[in-house]
């Protein structure tokens, strides 16, 4: 849909300090009141897969209440409300027919353009059609690509904004990836700056939703046992890993613009790296978790070449919206220094990789050996606290043990907390639930400030135009492999031994 504005004033290019103060003292006026939910770009797979189903599961938990709540779809398609219902109706699993026959009904559609004010507009006028009360909630989910952002956010600043006479707030979600370097990360928090401010953003990573991520801060400042060993004194290196056992699934084109480090290191990996080497926070509040992971992100020194290994599997520019010359990493291992007090000399290596051997994602933290080893077991390998953030949720330490019998031998067992066998009756919620209610009570936590983006981006960019520009190449691997050989010998290199002869088997596996 394109055309005219039909008359209405266009968007402002910035907004002045006082709006701004205006806006702030509107955000937290009001919890209460109608909630508009607005999921741009409705018929895209993210809305679908994701964002849709977390709202339904909301919904059936009654954080969403019907008659409370309206949740309207805005992408370009031209389908009607039950058209778009019916596109979603497939990916809303595990439902019995009344639940879900009362969550569609909520939904509603309209179709526009995404750059030009006659739909939004009519998006503003179907919303206030709905609004049962004065004090209106607006939030607006924005699952498009960045590069539609700024005009997006000043369609919704002009012509969907919350009344200004009224209570309520307007909030706005943008997905990753925020940029892809420091400047033009810069260059779109700007842009979204002079529109929103900085209360009415959520900048979204649905990392940061994950149950055992949010489990980070209470297992470091609630248990007095970790408190004195959590530094350099104990530790020896720390392992942040995700691996997927696919490769990118004709997506090809698209990851080829980014490549695994902007695609997961630089973003989901560095706020988990955050939480495991951040200092106590002075409260829960959000502005001071943040306060400490942008202190961190400080703390980290320049990323040397011969602390990094990049990998492409073999196959991966046999796609052909892949260019033959791509030099872009499918994996990256990165070795992240701090310069502070607690972490002096102690390596985190980031890794991800596509197209491995086994999918899951998880931290390892490896403690030095024991000093004056009378057992000697040493080569057993080290204790180990392991927390795997996805599949099969859980924590256990690797400990070295007595092993039952006659003789004094030992090897490697473990002390286990494993999710599916402890919380059998508890569902552990999806991220995306977990942040769209966040957004809903006004909880910046789990969400990206702006300084924390710059500080993350300051990180990362030297080495990512040193990769642009061919400076480091991409080793050839094998799918289905552990990825390049190169980056087991730097892990090795960085002390990290590995324990052989031990496997830890899930609980919920164990026969």
């Amino acid at each position: 849909m394109s055309g005219g504005s039909g008359g209405s004033s266009p968007p402002s290019e910035r907004i002045s300090s006082s709006s701004l103060s205006d806006l702030k003292d509107l955000e937290i006026s009001s919890e209460s009141g109608c909630l508009s939910i607005v999921v741009l770009g409705a018929s895209g797979d993210l809305a679908k897969k994701k964002t849709f189903p977390a709202l339904f599961n909301l919904f059936q938990q009654g954080f969403l209440q019907a008659g409370e709540v309206h949740i309207f779809g805005y992408a370009r398609s031209n389908i009607s409300d039950d058209g778009l219902r019916e596109r979603i109706r497939g990916y809303l699993k595990g439902a019995s027919e009344e639940p879900l026959s009362q969550f569609l009904q909520l939904i509603k559609y309209v179709s526009g353009s995404y750059d030009s004010g006659e739909g939004f507009e009519l998006l503003n006028k179907t919303i206030s059609e709905n609004e049962t009360s004065k004090d209106s909630r607006r939030l607006f989910y924005l699952a498009l690509p960045p590069s539609v952002y700024p005009s997006v956010c000043k369609m919704i600043r002009s012509y969907c904004m919350t009344p200004s006479s009224h209570g309520g707030w307007t909030r706005v979600i943008v997905e990753k990836p925020f940029g892809k370097d420091l400047d033009s990360a810069e260059e779109l928090s700007t842009q979204l700056g002079e529109l929103f401010s900085e209360e009415q953003l959520y900048r979204i990573d649905h990392y940061l939703g994950k149950e055992l991520v949010q489990n980070l801060l209470v297992l470091r400042f609630a248990n007095r046992l970790f408190l004195p060993l959590w530094n350099r004194d104990n530790i020896d290196n720390v392992q942040i890993v995700f691996r997927e056992d696919f490769g990118t699934d004709g997506r090809g084109g698209y990851f080829d613009q980014y490549g695994i480090i902007r695609d997961i290191i630089q973003n989901h990996l560095l706020q988990v790296f955050c939480l495991v080497a951040m200092e106590k926070p002075v409260s829960l509040s959000p502005e001071h978790i943040r306060d400490e992971k942008v202190k961190v992100l400080q703390s980290v020194t320049s990323i040397k070449h011969d602390e990094v290994v990049l990998g492409q599997y073999d196959g991966y520019k046999d796609d052909p919206t892949v260019p033959n010359e791509s030099n872009t990493p499918t994996f990256a291992s990165v070795v992240l220094r701090v310069h502070n007090e607690r972490w002096e000399g102690v390596p985190f290596i980031l890794k991800a990789g596509k197209a491995l051997g086994s999918k899951k994602a998880e931290i390892r933290v490896q403690f030095k050996d024991a000093p004056g080893d009378i057992f000697k077991c040493k080569k057993q390998g080290r204790n180990e606290f392991v927390i795997r953030l996805q599949p099969l949720e859980s924590m256990y330490m690797k400990l070295t043990v007595k092993k039952p019998g006659l003789e004094m031998a030992t090897e490697q067992s473990e002390l286990d907390l494993s999710y599916g066998q402890r919380y059998q009756d508890t569902k552990i919620p999806e991220a995306y639930e977990r942040l769209i209610l966040d957004t809903i009570r006004g909880d910046q936590q789990h969400f990206v400030r702006r300084d924390e983006l710059k500080a993350a981006w300051e990180i990362f960019t030297p080495l990512l135009h040193d990769i642009d520009a061919g400076k480091l190449k991409a080793l050839p691997y094998e799918p289905g492999s552990r990825g390049p050989p190169e980056a087991d010998e730097l892990s090795k290199r960085m002390g990290y031994m590995q324990t052989l002869g031990y496997v830890w088997v899930p609980p919920t596996l164990a026969k």
